[in-house]
């Protein structure tokens, strides 16, 4: 094991670690932005397309629910590729484990978790006084 800062990146690869701030009208940069990283990296391009909408609903949960301004780090972790989304929303405390149930049949809003678990191969989630993180795993 190895140990984690508080804004979700182990020690040992913060320096390799990638960050990007953003805000609600700064997500479509943010999609490109973690595109490069994930093929530089070396994600193959057909997986692209389930890491982008993975991303997208939690960055778009960030500023949406958490606070107007968040932050992303994006780094490689072994095989995989390991994204952090970090907003300093406080008020947040998820009952049970966020995404793991699926929203009700005719839900018009609530599945942006359930779908970024779905689609990465590990999804944790720490509300802390500091703000919320959500972390993802994809293969490379």
């Amino acid at each position: 094991m190895y140990r984690v800062k508080e804004d979700g990146v182990p020690a040992h690869v913060a320096r390799a670690a990638r960050e990007r701030a953003f805000s609600l009208a700064d997500l479509p940069d943010l999609r490109e932005f973690a595109a490069a990283e994930a093929r530089r990296r070396g994600m193959a391009e057909d997986a692209l397309g389930d890491f982008l909408v993975a991303l997208n609903e939690v960055a778009t949960n960030a500023v949406t629910h958490g606070s107007t301004k968040a932050r992303l780090r994006i780094w490689a972790d072994g095989g995989e590729l390991v994204v952090a989304v970090h907003d300093d929303g406080r008020h947040w405390r998820p009952e049970g484990v966020p995404g793991q149930t699926p929203p009700p049949e005719n839900a018009t809003s609530g599945m942006g978790l359930w779908v970024a678990r779905l689609l990465s191969t590990d999804l944790q989630v720490s509300a802390e006084p500091s703000g919320t993180t959500v972390t993802m795993r994809f293969p490379l």
